[in-house]
């Protein structure tokens, strides 16, 4: 009876026994996306900015974005261009720009910041616009989306 109950502890050590082989490529945590240059923005864009819900255009404006950080403007229709800063984070871009005249609001000024990304050869994604008034600032939340126009 010793000996069967000898056997069957090492048997449960055996079973419990931490494995020594790598756990399988599904089961492993996703791989973070792959990380962006400036030169993948390259070009002219035209982008259009939308309310959060809804697809009606707040404006349209044209992107011009660089692998150089000096070279990325944006310029709404009949203005002249307005330099902004660009970083980058994984595979994402933040764009900031302002203060500089609304488009939206007539004698306010505002900032924006725009966080975007390219998806199947667009560029898409979220901005918030601080517009400065005499009061408390409004924010408008939004999303946006752009076209390349060449490269």
């Amino acid at each position: 009876m010793h000996r069967l109950t000898v056997i069957a502890l090492l048997a449960t050590f055996v079973a419990c026994a931490p494995a020594d082989q790598e756990p399988a490529a599904d089961t492993q945590e996703a791989a973070a996306p792959a990380a962006v240059t400036l030169a993948d923005f390259a070009g002219m864009w035209t982008m259009r900015a939308m309310p959060e819900v809804g697809d009606s255009v707040l404006v349209e404006y044209q992107l011009t974005a660089a692998a150089d950080p000096a070279g990325w403007t944006i310029t709404f229709p009949g203005r002249d261009p307005i330099p902004v800063q660009v970083t980058l984070d994984g595979d994402s871009v933040m764009i900031d720009a302002g203060p500089y005249a609304s488009v939206l609001r007539v004698d306010v000024n505002v900032s924006t910041h725009t966080v975007a990304r390219l998806v199947e050869g667009r560029l898409v994604g979220n901005f918030e616009a601080r517009y400065q008034t005499t009061g408390a600032d409004s924010v408008l939340l939004g999303r946006l989306e752009g076209t390349r126009m060449m490269h």
